[in-house]
Parts: C-alpha cells; sequence; structure tokens
C-alpha cells in the first residue's frame, strides 16, 4: 500500500457529529459545534478566544488586517513559507518583506530580523519606517514551517522594541510547544490551519487565536461580513470567512484524537530519520530543544551542492510506494 504525504483519518466520531448537524438542521455558520470548537482550540492553545474561519490563509488575512496593516505597508515574512502566508499580505494590498531562515529551526531568524529592522528602518509618529522605501512596517509574520515553532522570545522582543505587531503563522502548529508552552501564546494573534492534510482536518477551515479581545473583536467581526445586528446593516467592507458547523462537527471529532495524532507524526519522523541516518550528509529537518514540533510533515536537506540528486531521491521514493516532493519553492524566488 502506498505511503502518502498526509492523508485524513476519520471515522465513527465524525460522523457521530455529522449526523447530529443534520438532525438538528444546524448545517451553516451557525451551531453548538462552531462555538465548542473555538473554545477548545483556544484552551489547547493557551488563549483567552478563538474565531474560526473557512481557511488559514482566511484567517491570516483577518488577522493582518485587524492589528493594522494598510495598503502600501511592508510586512516581515520569511522566505521559506507557502505563499498562503505572503498571499495573506498581498490580500491587504501590502508587501512581503522577505527574510532567510536560521539553521536552526527553518524558520525567521530573530538576529537577522533585528539588525535589519535596526539598520534599515527608523520610528516616527507614523510607525516604524523603511528608510529607503519610506513605506511602514506594519507587522511581523513569522512561520512554525513544517509544524516547528519558531524561535518566539527573540522574535518577540524585536517586535515590543520597535512597537510592531507579531501574527504568527502557526498553519500546522496545533500541539506544538515553545519551552513548554501551547503554540498560540504570546504573539498578538495565532493562526491555524484545519486543511485536509493538517495534523486535525475539519475539511477546510482555519482559526485566529489569541488574548487581546480588542483584536478579536473586529476579527469576528469582519469575519461575519461586518453585520451590526439583526438587519442588514453593515459598517465595513467585510468577508464572509466563517467555518460552518459541518466542518466544526469534524474538528471536534478530530480533536479527541489530536495526542494519538501527534505521537503518531513523532514516530513517523523518527522512523525516517532512522531510514536517512547513514547517507552522508543528510540531515533530517531540525527539532530545537527548546521546541516540541507538530511534525506536521517529515522531511530530509540534502548536502549543499546536490541538489541535483533530487529528482532521483523522489523518483526512488515513489518507486517503492513512498509519496514524496521538495518542500516550498521559497517564496522569493515565486513570480508575483
Amino acid at each position: 500500500m502506498p505511503i502518502p504525504l498526509a492523508i485524513p483519518e476519520v471515522g465513527s466520531a465524525e460522523e457521530r457529529n455529522l449526523r447530529e448537524c443534520i438532525a438538528t438542521n444546524f448545517v451553516s455558520s451557525v451551531g453548538p459545534f462552531v462555538s465548542r470548537f473555538e473554545a477548545e482550540v483556544a484552551a489547547l492553545s493557551g488563549c483567552r478566544e478563538g474565531v474560526a474561519t473557512c481557511s488559514g490563509t482566511a484567517g491570516l488575512h483577518l488577522a493582518l488586517r485587524c492589528v493594522g496593516v494598510k495598503s502600501g505597508d511592508l510586512v516581515v515574512v520569511p522566505t521559506f513559507t507557502f505563499i498562503a502566508s505572503a498571499n495573506a499580505v498581498a490580500h491587504c494590498g501590502a508587501i512581503p518583506w522577505l527574510f532567510d531562515c536560521n539553521d536552526e529551526s527553518w524558520t525567521l531568524c530573530p538576529v537577522q530580523l533585528g539588525a535589519a529592522l535596526a539598520e534599515r528602518t527608523q520610528p516616527t509618529a507614523a510607525g516604524l519606517v523603511h528608510r529607503t522605501s519610506g513605506r511602514r512596517v506594519a507587522a511581523i509574520l513569522p512561520v512554525h514551517a513544517l509544524g516547528q515553532p519558531a524561535d518566539l522570545e527573540p522574535l518577540l522582543e524585536v517586535a515590543q522594541r520597535h512597537q510592531v505587531p507579531l501574527v504568527a503563522d502557526a498553519a500546522a502548529a496545533l500541539g506544538a510547544t515553545y519551552h513548554g508552552q501551547p503554540i498560540g501564546r504570546g504573539p498578538t494573534l495565532s493562526v491555524f490551519s484545519f486543511n485536509g492534510n493538517k495534523t486535525i482536518t475539519t475539511g477546510g477551515g482555519g482559526m485566529v487565536v489569541g488574548d487581546d479581545l480588542a483584536v478579536l473583536g473586529p476579527v469576528r467581526h469582519l469575519c461575519t461580513t461586518a453585520r451590526t445586528g439583526r438587519e442588514y446593516d453593515h459598517d465595513r467592507v467585510g468577508y464572509n470567512y466563517r467555518m460552518t458547523n459541518l466542518q466544526a462537527a469534524v474538528g471536534c471529532a478530530q480533536l479527541e484524537r489530536l495526542e494519538h495524532f501527534l505521537e503518531r507524526k513523532r514516530a513517523i519522523r523518527e522512523r525516517y530519520k532512522e531510514a536517512f541516518s547513514d547517507l552522508p550528509g543528510v540531515a533530517s529537518f531540525p527539532t530545537p530543544a527548546w521546541s516540541r514540533s507538530a511534525h506536521w510533515l517529515s522531511g530530509i536537506v540534502l548536502p549543499q551542492g546536490r541538489a541535483a540528486l533530487l529528482p532521483s531521491l523522489i523518483a526512488g521514493l515513489e518507486a517503492r510506494g513512498i509519496e514524496a516532493r521538495s518542500f516550498w519553492k521559497p517564496v522569493h524566488l515565486q513570480r508575483p
């Protein structure tokens, strides 16, 4: 049987919850499973509140808008990320300011970021401004790549020093920890994804979590078309980014087995690490001691200068029934 990269595991618990949705006729964006899923994910991430969305990208878009990102602004983004991180910035009319990652965790490098902000920006009445372009640096968007937490403490210190909000792309990091604390805590907002290939799935969906209700209130308001009451009055340009009760029902069932899924991911990672351990120069993706990765996907890094081996390596794995592909093309090499 072929070994896939990631597929959903659903069963009787999901069926039970979906039958309840159908029996009660709560199949759209209103229903008890939505609020339950929001509360359970917020609790798991150590946050006061969560706002469920139709996708992780939608959640990132809302989060960036509600921390004040506007058209023409700059948002710090690591170049090693799925394109959704940069797309969410572009949806705000802003521009990704791309940075490299460190070797320790393959996430946004706080040392490089701190040096760049010190050298290339200046504080003004309008906020932190890029000296050359004159654009405002409106947010920092670290990515917990492949479920591996970014080094948040120094990133938060940089963000606080320059008074720039930090929004974490935690798409694949539900259940991961940083210095023993659940991913979600610390940044102004964090955003999870529940796409079909994530550790837990709702078929498609996301969630914005955080502690600052003054920011989360606008997130929820814009998520639900910025409607102000029972009548059709809308006070802002909003979005229909809501998660359905059907999706949340699946999510609630999936959460019952989150620890099981995380343990399986860790075991899979160890098997791949052992399988490739005798190949000279080949390294597994890093897992620093200060974190516990969700190990959403397992991967290896080829030695410097050996990229030409990649096609034959992938072909060899797939010939043995093991699905494999190269990781994300860095954002700075993408056409847009």
